[in-house]
């Protein structure tokens, strides 16, 4: 059974996430502040946050931030619907996806079944690319010889345009493979994550030697 940790200050949607995703088969734990839920995330460790972006005190931006900065816990972010701020700002802390408000139980269901499969089953092999290696049976990445802490959703990214080298991915594609998302108003998913996926595996990621641009088309993987 999943365990989800829901960080949300109003207590009547809080409540009513909690009893939708208890009756899908969720072990659900609930927090109403920033602060109370990093409290909870220490102290139960569950498999997926799901995180309001205006609470009381530390707002969800830096609440995913520190998450983030902690570990790989994923994290779907609620936000207001239509605002693409608060969008585009969760995904640059470090959102593994987002949800608009009022979010019915069955699409956040559907988004957390989708968050937590990304961390795929064993292909069983290494891949080495220079300095980068990714061992595909054990889900780690090392990065000259130190390990690379990557959440589901940047391994996912970075198991899929590795299995082809030099194949060009459009976002559609990536968020079709690695999202299981098929409209491309969630493009910018793709774009956030290549760019935290670039600061941690890039010398340096303004020039990306793994991850790299084909402009109009989409990224491609082409260690040199």
């Amino acid at each position: 059974m999943e365990a989800i940790l829901i960080i949300e200050d109003d207590p009547r949607l809080r409540r009513g996430l909690e009893l939708a995703l208890s009756r899908l088969g969720y072990a659900v734990g609930a927090a109403g502040t920033g602060e109370e839920g990093l409290l909870r995330l220490q102290e139960s460790k569950p498999d997926l946050v799901v995180l309001d972006v205006i609470l009381p005190g530390i707002d969800g931006f830096e609440v995913c931030r520190r998450i983030r900065a902690a570990g790989t816990t994923p994290v779907i972010m609620l936000t207001a619907r239509g605002d693409d701020f608060d969008v585009v700002a969760g995904l640059e802390a470090g959102a593994d996806d987002y949800v608009v408000k009022p979010a019915r139980p069955s699409v956040l269901d559907a988004r957390i079944r989708a968050v937590l499969r990304r961390m795929p089953g064993a292909d069983g092999d290494v891949r080495e690319f220079g300095e980068l290696r990714i061992d595909t049976s054990g889900l780690t990445v090392a990065l000259r010889g130190g390990q690379v802490p990557l959440t589901p959703t940047e391994m996912r990214l970075l198991l899929t345009i590795s299995r082809a080298p030099g194949r060009v991915f459009s976002r559609q594609q990536l968020l079709e493979q690695v999202w299981e998302h098929d409209y491309l108003g969630d493009s910018r998913l793709v774009d956030n994550c290549v760019q935290r996926l670039r600061a941690k595996i890039e010398a340096d990621a303004a020039n990306p030697v793994y991850v790299q641009t084909v402009r109009g088309f989409g990224y491609r993987f082409g260690p040199v």
